[in-house]
């Protein structure tokens, strides 16, 4: 199944001519999941993936470059008569964000499931749960953890056949864990022909927050950790204060933690963005600073690492769009 992150809004706070406010889509299969949403997002996606049917919608926390490009979305998927329920999870104060902004949204054709988290498991879909993690903003936040299941090991047809095994319901019980007797009466056990099972992906990400434990053993064994990286070095005092993180403090992160990649995003125009890559990389070779529009793929592990294609949501999308609505810069 398919699995990739498009960083829709990658800017710190206040956007800029080349970034949007925070978020970010991740597409498995037909799902649609979208964390955080500034203002500006649904533009963003027009912009690049098309405003999809959305399945789930996860804010970090409330501050304004976070979520107040919600209340429009949820305007125009009304208007465009959506009809099934939308679930919308997020820290205590996501409820009353939603009642005051009532008469703004106005009267909506579908359920608005708002569901208020401070840690442990909020949804769940076919092979893919998602998770609260606490985190350490000025504000009630959290992070996001999405997990799919482990996949039971690769069922070897060639080792089977040459042991004696019979296609049909033999293979099956194998495959369950079980053992087979063969016509000349050979006991052959799942382990013979199956493989060690294979480890689901795992994404963390972490919205604003400063470096902290909870994350760190969220991202263990991460396929992909998406940190924020607010500050240099240089800055740390400033980053402490804010209860943000330094290019560096996620790097930290991502080692501690063996994630497989790195992600940097909500980038301050105070900087050049390469130097946080640079200053993350001193610590974690495989770190990338996303841009607007970049695109991580996700392969089963098996199958390779991560893959950062830099503004590959535009380049995907650029044949169909007539059909998206998007402009071709």
């Amino acid at each position: 199944m398919d699995l990739d992150v498009v960083f829709v809004g990658t800017a710190a706070s206040v956007p800029s001519a080349g970034r949007g406010l925070s978020s970010a889509l991740v597409r498995r299969g037909g799902s649609r999941i979208l964390i955080d949403c500034g203002e500006g997002t649904q533009r963003q996606l027009m912009r690049s993936t098309g405003l999809a049917e959305l399945d789930l919608v996860l804010i970090t926390h409330l501050h304004a470059d976070h979520v107040l490009g919600l209340p429009g979305m949820l305007k125009t998927f009304g208007l465009r008569d959506r009809e099934h329920p939308l679930v919308v999870a997020g820290p205590p104060g996501i409820a009353q964000f939603f009642n005051t902004m009532r008469s703004v949204i106005g009267r909506l054709p579908y359920e608005v499931d708002v569901r208020e988290v401070t840690s442990g498991p909020v949804w769940d879909d076919t092979g893919l749960d998602v998770y609260a993690v606490p985190t350490k903003h000025g504000v009630p936040s959290v992070g996001w953890l999405l997990e799919e299941e482990d996949r039971p090991g690769r069922f070897d047809v060639d080792v089977a056949t040459a042991l004696g095994v019979q296609p049909g319901a033999d293979f099956g019980v194998l495959q369950r864990g079980g053992e087979v007797t063969t016509a000349d009466g050979r006991t052959v056990r799942s382990d013979e022909v199956v493989g060690g099972h294979r480890y689901g992906r795992r994404i963390v990400y972490t919205g604003d927050t400063a470096a902290c434990d909870t994350v760190r053993d969220a991202a263990r064994d991460a396929t992909l950790l998406i940190h924020e990286a607010t500050f240099l070095q240089e800055d740390v005092e400033r980053a402490r204060a804010t209860r943000h993180s330094t290019a560096l403090d996620a790097a930290l992160t991502a080692a501690a933690a063996n994630v497989t990649m790195l992600a940097l995003t909500h980038i301050s125009t105070r900087y050049i963005p390469r130097t946080l890559g640079e200053e993350a990389a001193t610590v974690f070779d495989n770190t990338v600073v996303a841009r607007d529009f970049d695109l991580i793929e996700l392969p089963f592990p098996e199958r390779g690492e991560p893959r950062h294609v830099v503004r590959g949501a535009r380049q995907r999308d650029a044949a169909h769009g007539a059909t998206l609505g998007t402009t071709t810069p």
